[in-house]
C-alpha cells in the first residue's frame, strides 16, 4: 500500500496569509503546506482519504486524484473537514456514494452541518452523495482492518488510524496509555508536530519525538506542521529514521 500526503501543514497552512517570516518567503517548496490530509491507495486501486480539509481540491488536482472510494474522519475542526463538498466531484466521476467513517460526536456534527450531502444515490450528482457510520472498534472496509487509535486534542478525545502496519495520528495532545498497544509493531508513523512552543491541543517537537520513541515505528514522519518549522532546518534536528513530512510525499507500507 502507498500513502500520500496531501498536507503536511496546520490550520493556518504555509505560507500563513500576511507573514513575511522565513519559511513564508522561502522558495523551498518542501515549505509550501497545505492543511493536513493524506490518501492512502490500496494495491487494488481503491482510495481511502484521510480528512477532507479546505484544500481538497487543488490537493487532488496536484496529485491528479480521480477517485475517493471511503473517507476516515479523526475528527471535525475546520482545517479536517471543511473541503467535505468536494467530494462532490469524484462522486460524479464515478457514479458511486462514498461512505464516510468516524468517531459518534464527529457522526453527529457532519449530520447536522453537511446532512445536505448524507443521502442515497439517484440519478441527480450535482451534490455529494455520502453515507456515514460512527465507528468505535476495528472494522472492515475494502479488504483492510481499519483500527481507529483514540488520542487527546486538547480537551477532546478524536480517532487516530492504524491500517496495516501505519497509523496515522495528527492533532494530538495526549496519548492515552490504553492506545499504545494498538500502536505496536509498525513500519510507518505520521504523527503531529506543529511547532517549537509547547501548545495546549498539539504536541510540540520535543513531546512529538518522545512519543515517537516510545512508539518505536522503523520509520516516523511529521504533519500537521506550522510555519515555525523550516523543512532543512527541521531536518538537521531529526534522528535518523525521523524525517520531515511534505506536501506530495510518497510513503510504502505493508
Amino acid at each position: 500500500m502507498q500513502l500520500t500526503i496531501l498536507g503536511a501543514g496546520s490550520s493556518a497552512g504555509t505560507p500563513v496569509i500576511a507573514c513575511d517570516c522565513a519559511t513564508c518567503t522561502s522558495s523551498h517548496p518542501r515549505n509550501y503546506r497545505t492543511r493536513c490530509s493524506s490518501v492512502v491507495q490500496l494495491n487494488t486501486g481503491e482510495n481511502i482519504l484521510i480528512d477532507t480539509g479546505p484544500d481538497l481540491r487543488i490537493q487532488a488536482l496536484r496529485e491528479q486524484l480521480t477517485r475517493v472510494d471511503a473517507v476516515l474522519y479523526t475528527h471535525t475542526h475546520a482545517d479536517h473537514i471543511h473541503g467535505i463538498d468536494d467530494l462532490r466531484a469524484f462522486c460524479q466521476r464515478n457514479r458511486q456514494q462514498i461512505p464516510l467513517y468516524a468517531k459518534q460526536d464527529a457522526v453527529d456534527h457532519i449530520m447536522a452541518k453537511f446532512g445536505y450531502a448524507i443521502r442515497a444515490p439517484s440519478h441527480f450528482w450535482d451534490l455529494p452523495v455520502l453515507s456515514i457510520e460512527a465507528v468505535e472498534k476495528p472494522f472492515a472496509l475494502l479488504g483492510q482492518t481499519i483500527t481507529p487509535i483514540p488520542v487527546v486534542h486538547g480537551r477532546m478525545m478524536i480517532y487516530g488510524y492504524r491500517i496495516g502496519n501505519m497509523a496515522y495520528l495528527t492533532d494530538v495532545s495526549a496519548i492515552p496509555e490504553t492506545s499504545f498497544p494498538l500502536l505496536q509493531g509498525l513500519e510507518l508513523l505520521l504523527i503531529d508536530c506543529l511547532r517549537h512552543e509547547a501548545h495546549p491541543t498539539h504536541v510540540n517537537l520535543e513531546q512529538s519525538l518522545a512519543l515517537v520513541a516510545q512508539i518505536g515505528a522503523k520509520q516516523s514522519v511529521m504533519i500537521h506542521m506550522t510555519h515555525e518549522l523550516e523543512y532543512e532546518t527541521l531536518s538537521s534536528l531529526l534522528p535518523s529514521n525521523v524525517y520531515v513530512g511534505y506536501d506530495g510525499l510518497k510513503l510504502n507500507f505493508s
